[in-house]
């Protein structure tokens, strides 16, 4: 007797529409390289930064420009191993396993006389409540970039690139918006409580809450320190992407080989949002945080990201990238 079939829902559906010819193969291969991968872990490279976040803000551009540089080595398997955030009960030899061979580190400094960098790009972790202590206790001396965005135009990114993905079921906006506050409810703190589980709505609804950059910030800064963060406004990256470059390579320490990289991808584009109903409804410590609601591209040309952060992290003018020490630092604009 066979069992009923299950009836497939709209994200079914969608995800099976993604899926390319050769997810199968891909799959295996994928397998195949992580096997191989933890058996030769204790021979493989730590990342020496990381890309946090935030999610629509630009990080895989930033990955992308970043592993153009012949010193910097990008993990083997996938842009993002999110292992801090969703897969930390695989252990550090799982994580270890999606990096270059020292070997290869090897080879690359004897060549430039430079010691080579390993990375990832993973933008949950600046939002996980335990992404941030558990990167600091397994990788210490660690940096991490951050890039931050117009938190609206962030929001209305992130809704629409859920649910094209599958993992929203709200089309509208304003009433995914309206419904966060309900679906958020206690999920950080069962996270916390329980830390090894996943929370769907945590990782995929949190379209306000993942734009209070100075929660977020700030526990960066307490855990990892202030003069290992970098914080990096996109709008100011995708204007002025050589500059951002030249800012990113001196904070890792990085020399500079061969000419900068000569596209990082699309710009993010202002958000078509109904900008002051979502204000509206925002919850105090969203609006407090300076957000103009006339309309998203005012709020991000008067104010810009950066006054979305703490105190301590934040630059005068408009259009420059944020260090978290709290040093100004060079104008980007050219004389």
């Amino acid at each position: 007797m066979t069992s009923p079939t299950r009836t497939p829902t709209p994200a079914d559906l969608r995800k099976r529409r993604r899926l390319p010819a050769n997810y199968a193969l891909k799959r295996s291969a994928h397998a195949v390289s992580l096997t191989t991968g933890r058996l030769t872990a204790a021979g493989r490279m730590l990342p020496g930064f990381l890309i946090v976040g935030a999610q629509r803000c630009g990080t895989t551009s930033l990955y992308r420009a970043l592993a153009q540089h012949p010193l910097v080595l990008k993990p083997v398997l996938r842009k993002g191993v999110h292992y801090f955030d969703v897969a930390y009960h695989r252990g550090p030899a799982w994580y270890q396993a999606h990096f270059p061979l020292r070997t290869t580190a090897a080879r690359l400094r004897r060549r430039y006389g430079h010691r080579p960098l390993a990375f990832e790009s993973s933008p949950y972790y600046l939002f996980h409540p335990l992404a941030t202590p558990r990167i600091a206790w397994d990788l210490p001396g660690v940096k991490l970039i951050v890039l931050v965005r117009d938190p609206v135009e962030r929001a209305y990114s992130a809704h629409a690139h859920e649910l094209a993905r599958g993992f929203e079921r709200e089309p509208s906006f304003e009433r995914a918006v309206q419904m966060e506050e309900e679906r958020l409810a206690g999920e950080a703190e069962r996270l916390c409580a329980a830390p090894h589980s996943i929370s769907h709505a945590h990782r995929h609804h949190a379209y306000l809450a993942r734009g209070r950059y100075a929660e977020q910030l700030s526990r960066l800064e307490l855990l990892v320190g202030r003069d290992r963060v970098l914080v990096l406004d996109s709008h100011r990256f995708f204007a002025d992407p050589e500059a951002t470059f030249d800012r990113v390579l001196a904070f890792l320490g990085l020399p500079h080989l061969g000419p900068p990289p000569s596209s990082t991808g699309t710009t993010p584009a202002p958000g078509r949002t109904p900008c002051a109903r979502v204000c509206a409804d925002a919850s105090p410590s969203t609006s407090s945080h300076g957000t103009n609601c006339s309309s998203p591209t005012s709020a991000r040309s008067r104010h810009g990201a950066a006054d979305h952060l703490p105190p301590a992290c934040r630059v005068e003018g408009k259009g420059r990238d944020v260090h978290v020490n709290g040093d100004r630092g060079r104008d980007d604009k050219r004389s």
